[in-house]
């Protein structure tokens, strides 16, 4: 028996049918690394914005969600995670007053990483890997960060 075309479709790697934008903050005194995996999107984007300026971070984040009305035809709520630090949990209570985002603090501790082999160590991985822990641990998904 024949198969149908479409069962031959590779899945892409990361979903792209997401019901949120998934946004990680990478927080130093200087900048502020924003990465974000958005839906109809199949790769990350990454973004900068000077450290402390939470102006510029709302312009940013306004931005993201503005491009995935645009390219999917309806407003998307925001799904941020940043780890506690320097400035984490200010910027959580800022976030969390805006009724389209839903702000996360974690402690970098708390992240699930191999600890057979030494990894790279840069904002733009650690980016990606938040923002991945974060949509693991919505999923329910066990072990994807400690509580």
């Amino acid at each position: 028996m024949p198969l149908a075309a479409d069962q031959f479709a590779v899945p892409a790697a990361i979903r792209v049918d997401l019901g949120a934008i998934y946004v990680s903050l990478e927080l130093g005194k200087s900048s502020w690394l924003v990465t974000s995996l958005s839906p109809g999107s199949e790769k990350m984007s990454r973004r900068t914005v000077a450290g402390g300026d939470i102006s510029a971070l709302f312009s940013c984040l306004a931005g993201l969600r503005d491009k995935a009305r645009v390219r999917q035809g309806k407003l998307y709520p925001l799904v941020v995670i940043q780890e506690a630090g320097l400035d984490g949990f200010w910027i959580d209570r800022v976030l969390n007053r805006e009724d389209w985002i839903d702000s996360h603090v974690v402690d970098a501790a708390s992240i699930a990483v191999s600890r057979r082999h030494r990894r790279a160590k840069t904002d733009r991985i650690d980016g990606e890997t938040l923002v991945r822990t974060l949509m693991a641990y919505l999923r329910g998904e066990p072990r994807a960060a400690s509580r």
